[in-house]
């Protein structure tokens, strides 16, 4: 079986190419501007190409046909609509991955499956996704394109900790605090339900669905089955640093208010999506992919990236603006309470 990936080093695509080539025995290749060909496994074909140049992606795949293309870009309704025109008739399956922030928030049941309607009035990225669902999914209806539409919720690897509230250079400075002692921020009360899924866990559901004539025409979700309060969550970060947890919760919609200004999209990764429970029913992707189950728990995997992280100083971003920002929210919030 032969497959494209047009990205194919981010954090879900490399656990997916790692297990095509060294377990399942794909013929890979990947499509994109080259810039972390480190992490791409032996024996992967490269077509360095920026593929938003639609010329030069068109002659970079003359003449190839592929059994499966995975996009794991494409953002925007027009990404799709340029795929669609590089692709068709050159795939027995397309896959897309959309996002699971896509589902309305909150939803009529807690309980999220394919079926949950798809809206989000508080992030434009989710409504860029149902935009592109729609077209891909009209093109299956008219034409028969052979769409298959994956919609993933919070997938991590090594060199990533899953967080709800985490400043514009990522998760290090979180982390920082804690070991620093220093209270961290966590949206709500905390006990909200989230899943959080390893890139390997996320790899045996995605693979199942390739070349799978029952995924044609079809959306699924893929996370573990393990569901923890965002308290959980963090104390499971905690307890695997050795250090004692200080949270300090504070409303979703104060946190988009003040965060607003300093370019924190809360509104959108907090309201649109972290901030509501969620639990997601696995069964429609469980009997197209019975392999699908979850071999790495949070406990275990927050363990695994905070050893690489913390073995890795590229890893260890920081982010004085967030950290700033932290204390500030915390400050005056501990003033105004003195003050009732």
């Amino acid at each position: 079986m032969k497959a494209l990936f047009i990205g194919g080093t981010g954090t879900i695509s490399t656990a997916i190419v790692k297990r095509l080539v060294e377990e399942l025995g794909w013929e890979v290749w990947l499509l994109n501007r080259g810039n972390r060909n480190e992490v791409v496994p032996k024996g992967v074909h490269l077509i360095t190409c920026d593929i938003s140049d639609e010329a030069a992606a068109a002659d970079a795949l003359r003449g190839l046909e592929f059994d499966v293309v995975s996009e794991f870009i494409g953002f925007t309704a027009d990404q799709v609509e340029r795929d669609y025109r590089l692709f068709r008739g050159k795939t027995k399956q397309y896959i897309y991955i959309s996002s699971a922030s896509a589902y309305n928030k909150p939803a009529a049941n807690y309980i999220i499956t394919e079926g949950t309607s798809l809206a989000n009035p508080h992030w434009e990225y989710s409504r860029n996704k149902i935009a592109c669902e729609e077209f891909l999914m009209k093109k299956y209806r008219e034409e028969g394109f052979p769409v298959t539409i994956v919609r993933p919720s919070h997938t991590y690897d090594e060199r990533n900790i899953p967080l709800g509230v985490h400043g514009k250079k990522g998760f290090y400075q979180v982390i920082k605090r804690m070991l620093e002692g220093k209270p961290v921020i966590i949206q709500g009360d905390g006990t909200s339900l989230w899943t959080a899924t390893f890139n390997k866990d996320f790899a045996i559901g995605y693979t199942g669905l390739m070349g799978n004539r029952h995924a044609i025409g079809e959306a699924f979700q893929i996370t573990g089955d393990e569901t923890l309060s965002w308290n959980q969550i963090y104390q499971t970060i905690a307890d695997a640093l050795g250090v004692e947890l200080k949270a300090y919760h504070v409303s979703s919609y104060f946190l988009s208010e003040v965060g607003d200004k300093y370019g924190f999209d809360f509104e959108g990764s907090l309201i649109g999506d972290k901030s509501v429970s969620v639990v997601f029913d696995n069964s429609k992707l469980k009997q197209v992919v019975p392999d699908m189950r979850t071999t790495v728990r949070f406990d275990q995997g927050v363990r695994i990236a905070l050893d690489y992280v913390l073995s890795h100083p590229e890893c260890q971003v920081e982010d004085p603006e967030f950290d700033e920002w932290c204390d500030k929210v915390i400050s005056v919030l501990d003033e105004a309470k003195t003050r009732i």
